[in-house]
């Protein structure tokens, strides 16, 4: 009998508590978003597993930031990966090489207006950061991190998160994929408050073509440019652009397509699972998190504004036959290609298929990839 008693001690359901429940419930409803709603599967499945795994008592299967291993102890398994692939900032650079070997910048070059674009759809990080910093008093480090969401860009939130305020990152995580799936629902309706009829109409000229020499040099030039102006944007550039020039290069179909393909996959299932089992229930449960997803939704929806307005701004100095129509700037942030394809159904819609700018709104989506990536290095360089 006494043995039976210390094993229901010992028990997960005896150490259960009302905290676990609601993060069991959280991670259910995230798989469900993921499987039923199609809400970024790709990462939802594993945060949302991972989230469960880290509340079953007991089990030691949640990772944090303040875990320190006493001397002959093994490392648990979330841990050893939190250990080696968060706080070495080395899984989220790996996805942005995955992530270049998967992008064509073609849509950027061949309208480099565009890049301006992908700039103003930042304005909703600094518009959070700076709320987050002077309006519910989170210190400069977090409020960059909760700033960083308004970029899109799951990765960089991370990449960032996890050196500023890892004690945020799964709050700041979920927060930034959840918003990246909700591009559909969060972006028509700004569109449609901040542009005209008329300019849903207008109808983009067809690109110029880009020469291979312009896509080969173009990975380089950037990489260059930003890691000499800001050094601490280089892993996420570098890497993204390495990746770039493997698919444009020609020659190296092999590297690229395993960029592309195995290794950027088994890096999201472990960044996924990692990012989850940081979200235990005594630390996600608190008014920070709520907080954070407030302030994540205001900076998503004030990177749309602005990537709008700033278009809007343009053609008041651009004639006529070469104006952009504004809704491409909404694209600028940086969830490719879903953002893109958001504009284009909007945009097809309003004007019964006339006029259809998904390769234009492409410039600014893949511009908003550098600089979500920019932003997080300004942040590093100013508070690390």
């Amino acid at each position: 009998m006494d043995t039976l008693l210390e094993l229901i001690a010992q028990s997960g359901f005896h150490n259960l508590g009302w905290r676990n429940l609601v993060m069991f419930f959280v991670a259910g409803l995230l798989v469900y978003l993921a499987v039923k709603k199609n809400y970024e599967p790709l990462l939802l499945i594993p945060i949302g597993f991972g989230a469960m795994l880290a509340n079953l008592p007991a089990a030691m299967l949640d990772a944090s930031s303040g875990y320190h291993a006493e001397p002959g102890q093994t490392v648990p398994l979330l841990q050893l990966i939190y250990n080696m692939g968060i706080k070495t900032q080395l899984l989220p650079p790996v996805i942005f090489l995955g992530v270049g070997a998967l992008t064509d910048f073609r849509p950027l070059l061949s309208r480099p207006v565009t890049l301006m674009l992908g700039a103003a759809a930042q304005l909703g990080i600094f518009v959070a950061a700076l709320g987050a910093f002077y309006l519910f008093g989170f210190t400069a480090e977090e409020a960059a991190s909760i700033g960083i969401i308004g970029g899109a860009d799951g990765p960089t939130s991370i990449y960032l998160t996890a050196i500023l305020a890892p004690h945020l990152l799964g709050a700041v995580a979920v927060a930034a994929y959840s918003y990246m799936a909700l591009v559909p629902v969060i972006q028509p309706p700004i569109m449609r408050l901040l542009t005209t009829d008329a300019e849903r109409a207008i109808n983009m000229p067809q690109a110029r073509p880009v020469s291979q020499t312009a896509v080969i040099i173009f990975p380089i030039f950037i990489t260059v440019l930003t890691a000499l102006a800001i050094p601490s944007s280089a892993p996420l550039i570098g890497m993204l652009m390495f990746g770039n020039l493997l698919r444009e290069s020609g020659v190296t179909d092999r590297l690229s397509k395993t960029a592309g393909g195995a290794l950027i996959n088994i890096v999201t299932i472990f960044l996924g699972l990692v990012v989850g089992s940081t979200m235990q229930g005594d630390t996600f449960l608190s008014p920070q998190t709520l907080f954070i997803l407030i302030l994540g939704a205001v900076a998503f929806a004030f990177s749309t504004a602005g990537g709008v307005l700033f278009a809007k701004l343009l053609n008041l100095f651009l004639p006529e036959g070469k104006r952009i129509n504004p809704c491409i700037g909404a694209a600028g942030v940086s969830a490719v290609p879903m953002s893109a394809r958001v504009v284009q159904k909007f945009v097809s819609d309003h004007t019964e298929g006339r006029v259809n700018p998904l390769m234009a709104a492409m410039g600014p989506n893949v511009a908003g990839v550098i600089g979500s990536a920019v932003a997080a290095g300004m942040f590093l360089a100013l508070l690390r």
